[in-house]
């Protein structure tokens, strides 16, 4: 089996339709259609390895798959074990590639329904989700950063830019120094794609002042992009040796989405001497996880968070917000009894 997520071909005729053949321009659009967004076909295409290692070393036939196959893998994955969310992508990479191929998907077979029931019983509906910090934890990070580095400048920029946008790593890092607008009330971050907006429409963050200029996120990323020293290209970059002793310098080469988190991971979960603090679990996920809970807690209408996040329902807030602490976030204790 191919370890690569199957690529629609120019005129794909293996999808048995006749919308494939009907005009050049309608198969073009079915192509990206099915293909699906760059960031899915990568992990996909991991995702697809892993099966056909599985079924290579199992002696078992991975395309076309069958129902039991399946079944055996993801009750594998699941004793493992990997966590529900990351099973449930698995089969769609399974039912994706099936699908690109021509073959009738196993995926949706009802007996392989019920063994997901199953899995999900067994594994339990509280998944392992990112944390909130406070304000305070994030305000206690940028102090420890040094501003006279060209690294201090960035992950500043980064903390307090991805918080006060509610941004996913996966936008942080794709990022331009033209997507930034600087206006006299925020800044205005125009962004090219998200994950809820893979079409590319138009769609804006804004990023407010803040009273105090070291947690300023409009403050500290214009001091960022001035660092930068152009009026285009990326915007989160790694760094360099420079010529000088110490010196660090701006590349042309984004960080990646591991290296955000890397990041974030370092500044929020280690104390001012480098030491890891054991009871914290920070990732970059949590910059829009604490956006969402922060605002919860300060009275925000759903309308006005879901504005910044871009979530689509009310739901997705309940989601993100991590008000689950019994003790803290608890109406009995403000019974005036």
């Amino acid at each position: 089996m191919s370890t690569e997520l199957a690529r629609i071909p120019d005129q794909p005729q293996a999808l048995g339709s006749q919308l494939a053949t009907a005009a050049d321009n309608v198969a073009r659009y079915l192509k990206l259609g099915l293909e699906g967004a760059d960031n899915t076909v990568l992990a996909y295409s991991a995702d697809l390895k892993s099966f056909g290692a599985y079924c290579t070393l199992h002696g078992l036939c991975p395309l076309p798959a069958e129902v039991a196959t399946v079944a055996r893998y993801v009750a594998d994955l699941a004793d493992i074990p990997r966590k529900l969310s990351t099973i449930k992508r698995h089969l769609a990479a399974i039912h994706k590639h099936h699908q690109l191929r021509g073959y009738r998907s196993p995926v949706h077979a009802d007996e392989l329904a019920l063994v997901l029931d199953g899995i999900t019983r067994a594994l339990g509906k509280r998944q392992k989700q990112a944390p909130a910090f406070t304000v305070d934890e994030l305000k206690e990070s940028i102090r420890r950063l040094d501003m006279a580095t060209a690294a201090g400048l960035r992950d500043r920029a980064l903390l307090l830019l991805g918080f006060a946008g509610a941004f996913r790593r996966s936008e942080l890092v794709t990022l331009n120094v033209e997507h930034l607008e600087f206006t006299e009330r925020a800044l205005i971050v125009h962004l090219p794609k998200s994950k809820t907006n893979q079409a590319g429409e138009a769609e804006d963050k804004a990023v407010f002042y803040a009273a105090t200029a070291a947690f300023c996120p409009v403050r500290s990323t214009r001091a960022w992009v001035q660092q930068l020293c152009r009026s285009t290209g990326p915007l989160f970059v790694s760094l360099k040796r420079g010529k000088v002793k110490g010196e660090a310098l701006a590349t042309q080469k984004r960080l990646s989405a591991l290296r955000v988190n890397r990041l974030v991971q370092l500044h929020l979960n280690h104390d001012e001497e480098g030491h890891r603090i054991p009871e914290k679990n920070y990732s970059a996920h949590s910059l829009r996880v604490s956006f969402i809970t922060v605002s919860v807690l300060r009275g925000q209408s759903n309308r006005f968070i879901k504005n910044q996040t871009k979530q689509k329902t009310d739901a997705m807030i309940d989601r993100y917000s991590r008000l689950d602490d019994v003790v803290s976030y608890n109406a009995a204790q403000n019974l005036g009894l």
